[in-house]
């Protein structure tokens, strides 16, 4: 039997702190899977959603992003894809009772954790305005209520369409046509708080914002870095690729300010010896300074520039503009000043050399530790710059590796969901529709909030997601969202998002991936591409959770009708009823996604193309890969002030909170700890176990403060702190972002402590 959700919020007042763990999986990972799928879902439930979970005609796992080899486990899932699953595939329900029980001023009190433990919401829900609480409210009477405030804005720019990764392809290419056929492209999303970085990078330097590398890719590398990333926990399952190349071969460098469970040994829960004894994974554990990665590949670049025979000429020339002014800026790089950047020794750099010359095939694997700073566009154009050097991207075993967080994050920017879209996307709408889309850009998320705040922006929809609980400057995007005149969520569970509303807020159920999807036109199958450009079909096997949701198509398609009326020659209802209808317009509006109804038909499904690493060619505006210079950039903190990143706990995802404890960290029973090297520690006077407010500096000089951390001594690098968001993003400033990408610089918070009060 599932077990009942908390009543209360459980004390986070004392957490209990143990030392790190140093193995990642195990048998560990196992129990702790079927203790959470059983208090969700039960047993017989669970063996129906777990065993269906990333199969060839099964649904594909609403957690992360990483992709699935062509054999497939039985068991093809992780201990935090069971947990994504178990959270969607609950037994415990939300039902118009619950919110009479619960006026928004008991929600807005509660945690997140205790929000998303309620689990899954059963009817629309309606909070009219000066009401003190949510009520029931049939889909009809929802829809006329966004068209009401959609058709009285004054501009089609004052609304905000958002998108979550977790939304399918289908809905995202109906929610980007709609916002589109309104007049708006005020389409913010996911993406542009965590990889934008990378697109902007990616697209400026070899043409395509993506990936260049395949599974078959890790397999066969001779050398992988892993830089600002913790596989163990935000992608388990890289574990296994990881495991497979170092069988093969392969050498592995992880490059963080913080030691990892994961990357230190890995124990495969798929095999008996693996579950016992496991792998250990790094060969090199560079333990950087936060912000110091640009500066490292910098000075690696230089070294080996002066290495005979180092360089690819033959690629370098072929392939690639602006060498020489690339290489004139390496040859300044310094050793003095890198490391003070870094933190590292000469010797541990000249160890890296050693590997990377080693190497004939290098792949570089990222994700938030590299794309959240304000120099984070740099940094990774310094990591291509690193790749084109020695022709590593456009051959077997080589290429960039950003590793997407959310399951559909890249399928959506690849739909269209895009605040910046890009010309020939909107020209190949217009052909297809017939209506002329807006060419103005819109709104990202920092400008949303900030457009919240001004009263520019007076509608904000949300495809999925938990906006104000992801966002920065929590204090400042609540304010704005609160000034909104309407507030729509399409959500499976609650969170903190629902607590913070406009004049008035609606919450629309909708399926989740583990539901099935009936429709007019029969049973409907939608698809996802991961995070190396596989896209492949999805089929929830579940009965849905109420008879009263409707899909995301549904949904976008039954709203477009809705606000734009007759007058649209956009054949929603079709839409709704075959989700093919969807597909057939997708294939000929997105490149490479030709036949794709066919294509997803196999099981498996269809790799997208890449022009750089199937063809060495590469559509930048040089018409080749791009070498680039930047001045070296790194945080310079003062003195009695440590460097903070924002990061997760083992018992979360993105901001679900599916516990409360941190276990290869040794931490259990809370998550308002602060996590400070020792040595920094004795120095500020903060004793473990002490508690200490948390205050950010910025050159705006509001005072941001997030209060009652446990001090907890651990082994970061030094001069660095690590806390979990989303309970740090107050100390994160709106204005905080990113050059080029704009995405918020939650990984360089400079703070200070303060005794709690």
């Amino acid at each position: 039997m599932a077990s009942k959700p908390p009543a209360g919020d459980p004390v986070q007042d004392a957490p209990q702190v143990a030392e790190p763990q140093h193995a990642a999986a195990g048998l560990p990972a196992v129990g702790h899977t079927l203790r959470i799928a059983q208090q969700q879902m039960g047993v017989r439930r669970t063996a129906q959603t777990l065993l269906k979970v990333n199969q060839k005609d099964g649904f594909d796992c609403p957690g992360c992003a990483w992709p699935e080899g062509d054999h497939r486990h039985t068991a093809e899932f992780c201990e935090n894809g069971a947990k994504a699953v178990a959270e969607e595939a609950t037994l415990r329900r939300v039902t118009p009772d619950f919110f009479a029980a619960h006026p928004l001023a008991d929600l807005a009190s509660r945690s997140g954790y205790w929000l998303g433990q309620q689990g899954r919401i059963t009817q629309p829900m309606y909070l009219p305005e000066g009401a003190d609480r949510y009520e029931a409210v049939g889909w009809e009477r929802a829809f006329e209520i966004i068209a009401e405030e959609l058709t009285a804005l004054s501009s089609p720019d004052e609304a905000l369409f958002y998108t979550s990764g977790r939304t399918s392809n289908e809905a995202a290419f109906l929610l980007q046509l709609f916002a589109r056929e309104f007049g708006t492209n005020n389409l913010p999303d996911c993406s542009n708080m965590c990889h934008e970085s990378s697109g902007s990078a990616l697209t400026e330097t070899i043409g395509v914002g993506k990936g260049s590398v395949s599974l078959e890719d890790l397999h066969q590398a001779d050398l992988i870095i892993v830089a600002g990333q913790n596989p163990g926990t935000n992608h388990p399952r890289m574990l296994s690729a990881l495991e497979k190349a170092k069988a093969a071969g392969a050498r592995i460098m992880s490059v963080n300010p913080l030691p990892e469970a994961g990357m230190e040994r890995f124990k495969n829960p798929q095999t008996p010896l693996g579950m016992i004894k496991g792998v250990a994974l790094n060969d090199l554990f560079l333990q950087i300074r936060i912000g110091g990665d640009q500066a490292l590949f910098r000075l690696l670049n230089k070294l080996v520039l002066q290495t005979q025979g180092a360089v690819d000429e033959e690629f370098v020339r072929e392939h690639t503009h602006g060498y020489e002014e690339f290489a004139a800026a390496a040859r300044d790089a310094d050793w003095d000043e890198t490391l003070a950047a870094t933190g590292l020794d000469r010797a541990a750099i000249e160890r890296a050399l050693a590997m990377v010359l080693e190497s004939k095939r290098t792949v570089v694997c990222w994700a938030m530790g590299l794309t959240q700073h304000k120099h984070s566009v740099a940094t990774i154009r310094e990591v291509v710059n690193f790749l084109l050097l020695r022709g590593n991207i456009g051959r077997p075993g080589a290429g960039v590796c950003p590793v997407r967080g959310h399951s559909n994050v890249q399928g959506d920017r690849t739909m269209g969901i895009f605040e910046r879209p890009a010309p020939a996307f909107l020209d190949a709408l217009e052909r297809e529709f017939g209506f002329a889309p807006p060419r103005h850009h819109g709104f990202d998320v920092v400008r949303s909030i900030r457009a919240l705040r001004d009263g520019e922006a007076k509608v904000f929809f949300a495809m999925g997601g938990n906006f104000v609980g992801a966002t920065p400057d929590t204090e400042v995007t609540e304010a704005a969202v609160r000034r909104a005149r309407l507030t729509v969520h399409v959500s499976t569970k609650l969170n903190r998002s629902h607590a913070v509303t406009g004049a008035r807020a609606l919450i629309l159920p909708t399926l989740g991936r583990t539901d099935k999807d009936v429709q007019a036109g029969g049973r409907q199958v939608v698809t996802v591409e991961d995070s190396m450009g596989m896209v492949h079909a999805s089929r929830g096997n579940l009965a849905p959770a109420s008879p009263h949701l409707l899909s995301e198509p549904a949904i976008v398609a039954r709203l477009a009708r809705a606000v734009l009326g007759p007058e649209s020659l956009t054949p929603w209802e079709e839409f709704e009823k075959d989700y093919g209808t969807i597909r057939d317009r997708i294939a000929r509006v997105v490149p490479g996604f030709e036949d794709f109804n066919t294509k997803i038909a196999r099981p498996g499904g269809f790799t997208l193309p890449h022009a750089p690493r199937d063809e060495r060619r590469f559509p930048t505006a040089t018409g080749k890969a791009n070498f680039t210079a930047a001045p070296i950039e790194y945080p310079k903190v003062p003195e009695g002030r440590l460097l903070l990143q924002t990061l997760r706990s083992h018992d979360q995802y993105n901001t679900t909170i599916y516990g409360l404890d941190d276990r290869y960290r040794g931490i259990k029973g809370g998550r308002r700890v602060v996590l400070v090297n020792p040595d920094d520690a004795a120095e500020l006077g903060l004793g473990d176990g002490s508690y200490t407010d948390l205050v950010s500096e910025w050159k705006d000089g509001v005072e941001r403060r997030a209060a009652g951390f446990r001090v907890v001594h651990y082994p970061t690098a030094r001069g660095c702190a690590a806390a979990y968001y989303p309970e740090t993003n107050v100390l994160v400033p709106l204005d905080s972002t990113a050059d080029t990408s704009n995405t918020p610089a939650s990984k360089s918070v400079v703070v200070r402590f303060e005794q709690a009060g």
